[in-house]
């Protein structure tokens, strides 16, 4: 099993955080790495990248404004992934974690870096994305 964790600070309200990570329609619309999301039903969606790959995902877990999870599954991974939020006073903390099994006995050579690597882009396209909201 595979664990990459990431934490950042984000000066927003924690409602806003909270609206734009859990609303997985619109992630096409702001993270770089999906062309797609297709929701399933209320616990399940499916994100697709660039290339068409897809990634299951079922909720597991919703804490409004504290905690979300999900279990993941595609052909090379399934994992876990929780998301806790805390606010104080304008400043929000996201800290993220996934903990993964791959499917595949080569991929535990690079599954840690390409966690990594995913999760500092989340990041990244999260902070312009909120950026965006408040111009």
């Amino acid at each position: 099993m595979s664990v990459s964790s990431i934490k950042a600070t984000l000066y927003c309200d924690i409602k806003k955080v909270w609206d734009v990570v859990t609303d997985v329609r619109n992630y096409p619309t702001w993270r770089s790495d999906l062309s797609k999301t297709e929701i399933l039903n209320e616990y399940q969606f499916i994100e697709y990248t660039k290339s068409g790959y897809a990634t299951t995902f079922t909720i597991t877990l919703t804490k409004p404004y504290k905690q979300w999870e999900f279990d993941m599954d595609n052909s090379n991974i399934s994992g876990h992934w929780v998301g806790v939020f805390s606010q104080d006073g304008d400043i929000t903390t996201v800290a993220f974690t996934e903990n993964v099994n791959t499917k595949k006995w080569f991929l535990k050579l690079f599954v840690r870096s390409y966690l990594r690597k995913q999760q500092k882009q989340f990041i990244a396209d999260l902070k312009l994305n909120l950026h965006r909201k408040e111009e």
